[in-house]
């Protein structure tokens, strides 16, 4: 295709990178990762998040109060915290490495092996950020599933149940790693331009002299 370019798998892998990073940004201090709501009382919905609890009522509308302490969080917000922050700065320092890397950026120029090499770096972070990003949002969604069937507690009692911000985080991981995958695919295919052309198994060919017939005119 004529449109599938080295130049082109580059940008394409920095846009889809960036936009995974931005929204795994939102989704670390977005209060939506999970959500209740009481069947005795309906007009009030809690919302859960990383550093926020909040609360929405028709009334006042949305109050937001920041946890009190880290140590009284469960295990899983902690977990998820730390790595929702790791994630953001290797997703930063991807990018930066990256774009030097890009074909037609002044930067690096004359240097093609550091700029393969800056490519595969930012590669290799945007899928670490990916990865850190998958794994925050999937063990919180484990624990809300196994507290929502926990047996021990009351029916009546309302159950937490996922929010927006818990897709939001599984679409940011996985553009990170599909940005991360295209910076490899892009590598490749360079590699594959600069290869230098084969030469065909044909036999030899044989110099044949040519022959003058010498006439004479009488």
């Amino acid at each position: 295709m004529v449109f599938l370019t080295t130049k082109m798998m580059q940008r394409s892998a920095l846009f889809v990178t960036f936009g995974g990073l931005v929204t795994c940004l939102i989704t670390t201090f977005l209060p939506l990762w999970k959500t209740m709501n009481s069947d005795l009382n309906e007009v009030e919905n809690w919302f859960s998040g990383l550093w926020h609890m909040c609360l929405y009522t028709e009334e006042v509308g949305i109050q937001c109060k920041a946890y009190d302490t880290l140590m009284g969080l469960p295990l899983d917000l902690q977990i998820s915290r730390v790595l929702m922050l790791v994630s953001v700065g290797t997703g930063g320092l991807a990018l930066l490495a990256a774009f030097p890397g890009l074909e037609g950026v002044d930067i690096c120029v004359g240097q093609p092996g550091l700029k393969r090499q800056l490519l595969i770096l930012g590669g290799v972070l945007s899928w670490v950020s990916g990865l850190t990003t998958l794994a925050p949002v999937s063990i919180v969604a484990y624990t809300t599933v196994v507290e929502f069937w926990d047996q021990g507690f009351p029916d009546v009692m309302p159950r937490w149940e996922y929010g927006e911000a818990m897709f939001s985080g599984w679409f940011g991981g996985l553009a990170l790693v599909t940005g991360g995958t295209l910076f490899f695919i892009s590598v490749c295919m360079e590699d594959f331009d600069q290869r230098p052309p084969s030469v065909p198994n044909s036999p030899q060919v044989k110099h044949r002299s040519k022959h003058y017939l010498k006439t004479e005119v009488l």
